[in-house]
C-alpha cells in the first residue's frame, strides 16, 4: 500500500467516524449496563472483550516485530505504548473484571473486530512500513508534541486504569446489582475511565503526528463520548441520588 493510498483510506475512516458519532448518541451499544436480548446471541462477556481487543494487541505486535523500519529509528516507542495498552485491555481486563450473567452480543463484538482491525491496521502498517526514520529520531525525542503528548498518554493510561480499578471493586464480593461510583474523579464525572481513554490516544496522536494517529484518536472520541452520554443518562435514570454537579466526560465541561 503507498502512502497516498493509506491517506485516502484514512480520510473515508474520518467521514465514518464521524457519522458514527451522530449515530451513537441515538442508537445504545448493548453491553455493560446496557445490555439486551434485543440484538440476537450472545456470548460470555470476558471472552468477548478478549477476542474483540485481540486485533489491536496482535496487529501492532506484528508489524512491531517484522516491519521494514520498525526499530530503524525511535517508532517503536509508539508501537511499545500501543502494545502496553492493549496488552491490559486484551488480556489483563478481561481476567480482572468479575463473572457476570450479562452476556455481549455477537454482532458487537464482530462490529468492534472489525474498527479495531482498521485502526490498528491503518497504524501499524504506517509505522511499520511508511512511516519517514527521520520522523522519528532524536530530535523528536526531545520535541514538544512528543514530550507532551507523552505526559498526556501516560496521564490518560492511569485515569483509565485507576477509574477501571475502582469500578471493578465497587461491589463486595457476592453483591449484585450497580452503584455510583465516588472517589477519584467519578467525583467531577460519570465515566473518568472513558476519559482517561480520550486523553491517552490524544497523547498518542501528538506523539505520532501522523494521519492514521489523528483517525484513531477521532475514532476514540467518535465512540466514547455518546457511549459516556448513554452511561450519564442511564445513571440519571436509576438513581434519583446520582450527583447533579457531575459532568459526563469532561470535568467542569462536558
Amino acid at each position: 500500500m503507498s502512502l497516498e493510498s493509506l491517506r485516502i483510506i484514512s480520510i473515508i475512516w474520518l467521514v465514518i467516524a464521524l457519522i458514527v458519532h451522530i449515530a451513537m448518541f441515538f442508537i445504545v451499544a448493548p453491553f455493560g449496563r446496557h445490555t439486551t436480548e434485543n440484538w440476537g446471541k450472545t456470548i460470555d462477556n470476558k471472552l468477548a472483550w478478549t477476542i474483540m481487543e485481540s486485533p489491536s494487541l496482535l496487529i501492532m505486535l506484528y508489524f512491531m516485530i517484522f516491519g521494514s523500519k520498525s526499530f530503524y529509528s525511535y517508532v517503536w516507542i509508539l508501537f511499545a505504548l500501543w502494545v502496553l495498552h492493549y496488552f491490559n485491555r486484551t488480556i489483563v481486563y478481561p481476567m480482572r473484571i468479575r463473572p457476570t450473567p450479562k452476556k455481549m452480543p455477537i454482532v458487537i463484538v464482530i462490529s468492534a473486530l472489525f474498527f479495531n482491525l482498521v485502526n490498528a491496521g491503518l497504524n501499524g502498517y504506517y509505522l511499520g512500513e511508511l512511516a519517514p526514520i527521520e520522523d522519528y529520531n532524536n530530535h523528536w525525542l526531545r520535541s514538544p508534541s512528543f514530550i507532551f503528548g507523552a505526559l498526556l498518554f501516560i496521564a490518560g493510561l492511569f485515569i483509565n486504569l485507576k477509574a477501571d480499578s475502582i469500578l471493578i471493586n465497587l461491589r463486595k464480593p457476592g453483591e449484585t446489582g450497580y452503584k455510583i461510583p465516588k472517589g477519584f474523579l467519578f467525583d467531577y464525572v460519570a465515566s473518568p475511565n472513558l476519559f482517561g481513554e480520550i486523553i491517552e490516544w490524544s497523547g498518542f496522536a501528538l506523539m505520532a503526528w501522523n494521519i492514521p494517529a489523528f483517525t484513531f484518536m477521532v475514532w476514540t472520541f467518535a465512540n466514547l463520548v455518546p457511549r459516556a452520554k448513554n452511561h450519564y443518562d442511564w445513571y440519571r435514570r436509576n438513581f434519583a441520588d446520582f450527583p447533579k454537579e457531575r459532568k459526563i466526560v469532561f470535568p467542569f465541561l462536558y
